[in-house]
């Protein structure tokens, strides 16, 4: 497999979070203006909590980039926590002189209860400041700088919004790409994403629009909050990346671990899986036609992706969110000091998250096609990946009339 991978550091409210990106190759040229766009999306959408209001996330490189390129070393990403200033005293990494109140319960749905089983600690806080959701900033610049490798080699992502709160924009869209050949689904999908990118709910429909802000709006009111859907997408990739033969090394595996992986998600579907169970398998599966010296799909059910490779169709995976576990209304809990019956404690938190979630998502699909790709295409440099992708491209087809007489 890539050598390329990513390690992420820090709590939600401490100094900073940091991330190294180990493998990526040198002479890729650095899109700092993208970087920090897709930071700033990920804080955005209709719904977002208090902290928004003060963060304001901004990358800082501190190594592996020189001139605008990469070098072939680690790539540093420090983004600051301007909330640290509030927390100082509450997260000071010295020994404290006067302790802090501890947090003694904990919140359905988090990782307060399973995080003090697990890890002894004696302070839910503990807990909370690593499994935040805030670790998801620098996930999605690890993301994003994967993102800039596929771009260079025209490979697209794409991420929206599907539905809020059971709420859908226009429900249909998703079956269509799933029924599209390759080139009406990339049309498809990029009038979707720029309907999405102008919506604050970062949901390709405005019809849609207002009645979601006004359920979001009562549930707010309500202490409540709300879960959704999320399409994401990329075209443009060559069939060949990942492997049958082992576990592991499959794609669509590794593509649904990465997503999984993120904080609320439940679900996770490549192509048409959600549709699959009640098909039979003449309407499920995709025939394979020649368009242009390419053997594509006539069809898209299987996503992009057969047997755990490529095929060179969109790769497209929904993925679902629960409602985020913080209630303004708590749930019931249980107070750990003395194990009685109470409501679990409020924290700050958002109502709905969806719309971030979208930023989130692309950024894991990109790392995970990225690793997948360098695996397939391995060199030390973008001029030498290069050539091994514009090779395999150029001679797949012929390969195939070569093997078998065409």
């Amino acid at each position: 497999m890539s050598h390329l991978r990513f390690l992420t550091a820090g709590e939600s409210h401490g100094k900073s979070l940091t991330v190294i990106i180990e493998g990526l190759p040198s002479n890729l040229p650095f899109n700092f203006e993208l970087l920090n766009l897709r930071l700033a999306q990920r804080q955005e959408g209709y719904g977002r909590g208090g902290r928004m209001k003060i963060e304001k996330d901004t990358a800082e490189i501190t190594s592996g980039v020189r001139n605008g390129k990469t070098l072939g070393s680690p790539v540093a990403i420090i983004i600051k926590n301007n909330d640290w200033e509030n927390w100082s005293e509450i997260m000071s990494e010295f020994p404290f002189e006067i302790q802090p109140g501890k947090i003694t319960v904990p919140r359905p749905g988090h990782a307060d209860m399973t995080g003090v089983q697990k890890y002894n600690f004696s302070d839910i806080r503990n807990s909370i400041e690593r499994s935040s959701a805030r670790e998801t900033a620098a996930r999605t610049a690890a993301g994003t700088v994967a993102e800039m490798l596929l771009n260079f080699f025209n490979i697209k992502l794409f991420s929206f919004v599907e539905s809020i709160g059971g709420i859908y924009s226009d429900y249909e869209f998703y079956a269509k790409l799933l029924t599209s050949k390759n080139e009406p689904a990339i049309t498809l999908l990029e009038q979707l994403q720029a309907l999405a990118d102008q919506s604050e709910l970062k949901m390709p429909d405005t019809e849609q629009t207002f009645t979601i802000i006004e359920k979001i709006k009562n549930i707010k009111k309500a202490g409540d909050t709300l879960g959704g859907s999320v399409i994401t997408a990329a075209v443009n990739l060559p069939p060949g990346l990942g492997s049958f033969v082992h576990f592991d090394r499959k794609l669509d595996a590794a593509i649904a671990s990465s997503i999984m992986s993120v904080n609320a998600v439940k679900s996770v579907t490549i192509g048409g899986g959600d549709y699959g169970s009640t098909l039979t398998g003449s309407n499920f599966h995709d025939e394979i036609i020649l368009e242009n010296s390419r053997y594509l799909r006539n069809t898209n059910m299987a996503g992009g992706i057969e047997g755990g490779i490529s095929t060179g169709m969109p790769v497209l995976v929904r993925s679902i969110m629960k409602p985020i576990s913080t209630l303004m209304m708590p749930l019931k809990s249980i107070d750990l000091k003395n194990n009685s019956e109470i409501e679990a404690r409020r924290e700050r938190s958002d109502f709905v998250a969806v719309p971030a979630y979208s930023v989130i998502a692309r950024a894991a699909l990109s790392f995970t096609l990225a690793q997948f790709f360098l695996d397939k295409f391995s060199g030390d440099s973008m001029e030498e990946i290069g050539d091994n992708f514009s090779n395999f491209n150029s001679k797949i087809f012929s390969r195939i009339q070569e093997n078998f007489g065409g």
